[in-house]
């Protein structure tokens, strides 16, 4: 029986698309993550929070390496998607027949892998985020994204003090940590413009963490 499923794992994994081994072949060696990798900060706007329902409008990304944000490199794609729902439009302001390029869901997610590799991925509240991608990979056949993660919701709480008298159980907006650390949030609610804004969040985080704590200690925070 063991035999029997490794060997229709193995057969699943040759079936699989030529895009896809690619993108798994750049995880056969590991390597160390430090404050010099190559992250890529990401943000997904979505018709909805229903992970099996809602379905992903557009993805928008940012390399950030050497504690730099590479504006050029900045990646931005918008998905055609068939459900639709107008109540989230008044937050994203995508519209259902808005005249811009939009991608196939699988083509969409072909180019999204091809541009972060395998990169260090970078969120606020990277639960949700990856958790979409996740589900339109599986729609499409495909493994689930092995690139290790970070949310700067965690990581925000990490460099806080702590104190039993001032235990916080809520989960901290992106707006709410865009005002405290004085980001602008002119793009809010653009999957490029959160990511722009996460992305400074995140040197802002980092560097109060090198602060309070000394050298970042990556593997701590997987």
């Amino acid at each position: 029986m063991f035999s029997f499923f490794n060997n229709k794992k193995a057969q699943s994994l040759k079936d699989l698309p030529p895009f896809w081994k690619e993108y798994a072949a750049q995880f056969s060696q590991t390597k160390p993550i430090n404050e010099q990798s190559d992250f890529v900060v990401l943000d997904t706007e979505t018709t909805g929070f229903d992970y099996n329902k809602d379905r992903i409008l557009c993805i928008g990304a940012l390399h950030l390496k050497d504690s730099k944000i590479h504006i050029n490199n900045s990646f931005e794609i918008f998905v055609n998607q068939s459900h639709y729902n107008a109540e989230s439009a008044t937050i994203h302001g995508i519209l259902k027949n808005e005249p811009i390029v939009k991608l196939s869901e699988y083509e969409a997610l072909k180019a999204f892998l091809s541009y972060v590799g395998n990169s260090v991925l970078v969120a606020h509240h990277t639960k949700f985020d990856l958790t979409m991608i996740n589900k339109a990979l599986e729609r499409h056949g495909l493994p689930s994204l092995k690139n290790k993660s970070l949310d700067t919701v965690f990581l925000y709480k990490k460099s806080l003090l702590r104190s039993p008298l001032i235990e916080r159980k809520e989960d901290y907006s992106l707006d709410e940590l865009a005002d405290k650390f004085n980001i602008s949030k002119k793009d809010r609610h653009t999957a490029l413009g959160d990511a722009y804004i996460t992305a400074l969040l995140f040197l802002k985080i980092l560097k109060k963490m090198k602060e309070k704590s000394g050298p970042l200690v990556f593997k701590r925070f997987f």
